[in-house]
Order: C-alpha cells, then sequence, then structure tokens
C-alpha cells in the first residue's frame, strides 16, 4: 500500500498548490486550461484504447458495464451525495464548476489507465512501486493544474484514489492469476474509451455520465476466461 499512500499524498499536496494558484488565474484564461486538459485527455485516451487486443470484449464491456452503472445509476448517487456534502458544508459555491464535477472528472483521470493497473499489480504481486511513485508524481502536476480550475472536488480525489488503488494491490495479491496481459490491456482498453469521453465533457462536447461506466472496466476479468 506504500505507493498508493504515496499517490494519494502527492495529489493532496498539490492539488492544495493549485487552489491557492487559483486565486491568480482570470477566468478566460482557466477556461482556455479547461479546453487544453480535455484535449489533452482525449489523447491518453486513443493512446490507451489502441491497447485492447479483442474488440469483441471491448463491445461487450461496454454495453454490459453501462447497463449496469445505469441500472444502478452510479453518477446519479455519486453526485447526489457530493452536492448534499457541499450543500452542507460549503457555504458559498466559488466558480462555475461543482465539487461533484471536479471529483468525478479528476478521479476518473487519476485512477483509469495503464500506469494505474499496471503500478497496482507490481505493487500487489512483486512489492514494486516504482511504476506508483512515477504516477505520483505526473499527478502532483496535473492536481495543481486541475485543482486551479476544478477547485476542492480534485482535492478530495486523493480519497477515491486510496479506496481504489488500495483495493487494486488487495485484489492483485489474491487473484494474480486471473489478472494477465491480454486481462490487463482489455481493462486499459475500456478505460481508456472512459477518458476519451471525460475529454470531451471537458470540451463541452458531451454530458456523459461517465460513473455509469466504471462497471465496465472490471468485465474484461470475467470475459477473458471465456473469450
Amino acid at each position: 500500500m506504500l505507493g498508493t499512500l504515496v499517490n494519494t499524498i502527492s495529489v493532496l499536496v498539490g492539488s492544495t498548490i493549485g487552489m491557492i494558484v487559483n486565486k491568480g488565474i482570470p477566468q478566460r484564461i482557466a477556461d482556455q486550461m479547461m479546453r487544453a486538459l480535455g484535449l489533452c485527455s482525449i489523447f491518453i485516451g486513443i493512446q490507451g484504447a489502441f491497447k485492447g487486443e479483442n474488440t469483441l470484449i471491448m463491445i461487450i464491456s461496454m454495453v454490459i458495464g453501462v447497463v449496469i452503472g445505469e441500472g444502478i445509476d452510479i453518477d446519479k448517487h455519486v453526485t447526489n451525495g457530493v452536492n448534499y456534502l457541499e450543500k452542507k458544508f460549503v457555504k458559498k459555491q466559488t466558480g462555475k464548476h461543482t465539487i461533484s464535477e471536479g471529483l468525478i472528472t479528476s478521479s476518473l483521470l487519476f485512477c483509469v489507465g495503464s500506469m494505474t493497473i499496471v503500478g497496482c499489480l507490481n505493487a500487489g504481486m512483486l512489492n514494486d512501486y516504482t511504476m506508483l511513485y512515477t504516477k505520483s508524481t505526473l499527478d502532483f502536476c496535473s492536481s495543481m493544474i486541475f485543482a486551479s480550475t476544478l477547485g476542492v472536488g480534485v482535492m478530495l480525489s486523493a480519497v477515491v484514489i486510496l479506496i481504489y488503488q488500495g483495493g487494486l494491490t488487495l485484489l492483485a495479491m489474491f487473484a494474480a492469476p486471473l489478472l494477465t496481459t491480454a486481462v490487463i490491456n482489455e481493462m486499459t482498453c475500456v478505460g481508456s474509451l472512459v477518458i476519451i469521453a471525460t475529454g470531451l465533457n471537458l470540451l463541452g462536447v458531451t454530458k456523459i455520465k461517465l460513473m455509469n461506466y466504471i462497471p465496465a472496466m472490471f468485465l474484461p476479468i470475467i470475459l477473458c476466461l471465456f473469450m
């Protein structure tokens, strides 16, 4: 869990710095930074999407995953929960981005991708934290930029990182035989599609309920057993 703890702290520190710097950034520059982050997210997503080797697994994962996500409506529950906390504990909303928007957007970008998956697997199976340390450095820089435009929601994503990456690390310890290279590639592919959707949302092109696609990321673990 050491790598995950370092990653969590790096996001907390980076987002704190970003929120302090935010006070000196004009709104028009912040808007352009947001669009730039959207373009970068799409690029990162496209890179990862090509790691998939079985298109059928990707399609089935996305279709079944979104059915599960929409059925539960994960996005609604997460958004309502964060908005409730926001109204209860935040006296005044500053800027045009809600806490839930910052939390969901940054959590997906920090937690979805090959570095997260492979880094957690290496930590759980080999006690090798090198990749998570590298990811921590990148997330430190990214969290400063995101927090300067999306606000405190980015800081709260550190909790998601702790739970998600910690869970993956524990999963790697007990389910190592199932997490083959093929499974990792397909999980990365599906997750990268979610990152592309995140970029489109940041650009204002779409309003996709991103959290409802999360179940799709884990379905390749099952599908790769049969396909």
